[in-house]
């Protein structure tokens, strides 16, 4: 069965709240914020946004998390612990290990295999995290 769990009506819900998560992953989110970008309950957002999407809403938050954690280690000088905060992780070592499992390697190892110009993070600081650093090309952009 799979597809077709979560009522139609819903979908653009659900994703006014990823985008959210999308923009916004830094900031302190919750499932409360993005139940609330959804317009429902907690209990039936968290539901229906794991139905949709292959995860919790809190599980794609992290993973954007570090998605981007991977392109400020790839293209800038900061260090890891600065990117670690930037992205919204509080801690250090809840970050490390989330890097690993999703990444295979840990953020100071990522980032030491990364060669090329990096931007200086002064400029990440001033510019800001969206306009100062591009995303990396997903596998769909690059057909």
């Amino acid at each position: 069965m799979g597809m077709g769990v979560v009522p139609v009506e819903l979908l653009p819900h659900l994703r006014r709240a990823r985008d959210l998560a999308d923009r916004q992953f830094a900031e302190p989110l919750d499932l409360d914020a993005l139940a609330s970008a959804a317009g429902v309950s907690k209990y039936h957002f968290l539901r229906c946004f794991a139905a949709e999407y292959g995860e919790t809403p809190m599980q794609y938050v992290g993973r954007r998390r570090i998605e981007r954690a991977a392109d400020l280690l790839r293209a800038t000088n900061l260090t890891v612990t600065e990117v670690c905060h930037l992205v919204g992780f509080s801690s250090l070592g809840s970050f490390s290990t989330r890097f690993t499992e999703l990444i295979g390697m840990s953020p100071s190892a990522y980032q030491q295999t990364q060669t090329g110009p990096r931007i200086p993070g002064c400029y990440v600081f001033m510019l800001g995290l969206t306009s100062a650093i591009p995303e990396k090309p997903d596998a769909a952009g690059k057909a």
